[in-house]
């Protein structure tokens, strides 16, 4: 195995193993509140709009920095912006688990966010420095997008444990030992040498990307929870403007933050729109699921979760198949697989779900859950693989952030569908007006009811519930094959030695 950047002590699959470590913590914090939030609210009395912007702001802030990050981690070294990274993790932490108020909470989450998306590039960027052998690098890729998805599932299980133990500050405090850690292990394990010295990192880019992703991400969430509303179709044009500034902007520049050449590679371009497609989809998934387990078949919300990780017993050993697969059969074959075994598990949760199927539920959600962590395995090789080892880092934030909005327009997508069909399916008859909007209007006016008039609205909700549900698996399903379809289309284009040097015509400017 040759590597591109030595590695200062040992295999570099122990370096992997520190690797994958802070990827396990920033991936559990995006559902570690899913339990946690009754107890905050008790304990901090946050006012409705705080409450959602505890549970949002780390989603939000994330999502408008991965891409920025990527190119500061290329500028000034990988490792140096993961430990930075890391001791930041640590102190928002820490400042989380100690909140006294809403603000100091929500304000924590954010910083959290800040250092969580240097290291999410960060990591990425290491592997591709690290394992220059096309077979190595495949398989501790697919370890750390295994590890990235065991993460999200792993959060709500974690959380759940230790409030029966501690108070809900608990949850953030599980972060300080695994930073401390890696902040020891990193000089030893990583290289330090993967910095370029001349790249310059464009302020102004960096705004533009926040003021793209930002209030597209917030008015995508908006619509899912809220509808349609003009206000919230301006915020997510306001986005759309931006991003149309920023990729005006890294035409010209000498040194763009993103090198759109890369783009016009029709293997990359839809390769990142694979990923988003998938954590469309995965996302969609698992807020249906949720409710599913919670409000249809009435289980408390720890039972909820540790029926819902059963699928992620057997989804582990996705990503390594595939990265076997790749090898053997090429990543085009085991993407349209992965995509399409994806497609199966919707169709069968769309074809044969009803109010108390729980065991198709689960057989559902891991054939969705597998084919796309094999996928999104494979598709993250790639992308890395294709891309210069210069801009790993860019390369890898323009990667997850395609993941951040996949997963927000999966909710709102998916669930928007969900709702249409489950307010045309609802019967006029049973309840008050408030029961025939969402199914946890539903629940709440059950509580009001008499016990007969209570158990059929909730009858009704879940059946409604259903019948919207199979709605929206049929549309992720074509969603699915469709994105199959374009990969394969795509498989055919030929190779470019160098796509990154392919760029427009327009003359560059320094800024």
């Amino acid at each position: 195995m040759s590597l591109s950047r030595s590695v200062p002590h040992g295999s570099p699959w122990v370096a992997l193993t520190a690797l994958c470590l802070p990827m396990l913590i920033v991936s559990m914090d995006v559902s570690v509140l899913f339990f946690a939030v009754p107890f905050i609210a008790s304990d901090l009395e946050p006012s409705p709009a705080q409450q959602l912007w505890i549970f949002d702001v780390y989603g939000f802030v994330l999502a408008g920095l991965l891409l920025t990050m990527g190119s500061v981690a290329d500028r000034i070294g990988h490792r140096r912006l993961l430990m930075w990274g890391a001791s930041g993790f640590s102190a928002a932490s820490l400042l989380a688990a100690f909140s006294t108020t809403p603000e100091m909470l929500i304000g924590a989450r954010a910083i959290l966010a800040v250092a969580g998306a240097t290291l999410m590039p960060s990591t990425l960027a290491l592997i591709r420095h690290i394992f220059d052998d096309d077979a190595d690098r495949a398989k501790a890729i697919a370890a750390w997008n295994a590890v990235l998805a065991g993460g999200v599932a792993l959060g709500p299980i974690i959380s759940g444990l230790l409030l029966e133990h501690f108070w809900w500050g608990s949850v953030f405090l599980i972060n300080v030992p695994v930073m401390i850690a890696l902040l020891v292990v990193a000089p030893i394990l990583l290289p330090g040498d993967t910095a370029v010295a001349h790249r310059r990192v464009d302020a102004l880019s960096a705004a533009l990307v926040l003021g793209a992703i930002l209030p597209l991400i917030y008015a995508i969430k908006e619509f899912a929870a809220d509808g349609w509303a003009v206000g919230r179709l301006l915020i997510g044009m306001i986005g759309v403007v931006f991003g149309v500034v920023f990729v005006r902007r890294q035409r010209r520049l000498a040194d763009p933050v993103l090198h759109l050449g890369l783009l016009a590679d029709r293997r990359f371009s839809v390769s990142i729109w694979t990923n988003l497609i998938c954590m469309f989809a995965l996302l969609g998934n698992s807020i249906m699921v949720t409710q599913y387990l919670q409000s249809v078949l009435g289980y408390s919300p720890l039972r909820a979760a540790l029926w819902s990780v059963v699928p992620s017993v057997f989804v582990g050993v996705a990503a390594p198949l595939a990265a076997v697969g790749a090898g053997r059969f090429g990543r085009p074959v085991v993407m349209v697989t992965g995509l399409l075994v994806g497609a199966v598990g919707y169709l069968l949760l769309g074809s044969l779900t009803g109010p108390d199927s729980l065991w198709i539920v689960l057989v559902a959600s891991t054939l969705l859950a597998g084919g796309i962590v094999a996928t999104t395995s494979v598709v993250a090789d790639h992308v890395m693989g294709i891309a210069p080892a210069d801009r790993a880092g860019a390369t890898s934030g323009l990667l997850e952030t395609s993941g951040e909005l996949g997963g927000a327009l999966g909710i709102a997508v998916l669930g928007s569908v969900l709702n249409a069909v489950y307010r045309i399916a609802f019967p006029a008859g049973p309840g008050p007006a408030e029961a025939g909007r969402n199914l946890a209007g539903a629940v709440a006016v059950s509580h009001t009811e008499t016990p007969d008039a209570a158990a059929r609205i909730l009858d009704a909700a879940r059946h409604a519930f259903v019948d919207g549900m199979s709605a929206a698996a049929w549309t992720g399903a074509g969603v699915l094959v469709v994105t199959a379809l374009l990969v394969a289309w795509s498989a055919r284009s030929p190779v470019r030695a160098d796509p990154a040097r392919r760029h427009g015509d327009a003359p560059r400017v320094h800024a």
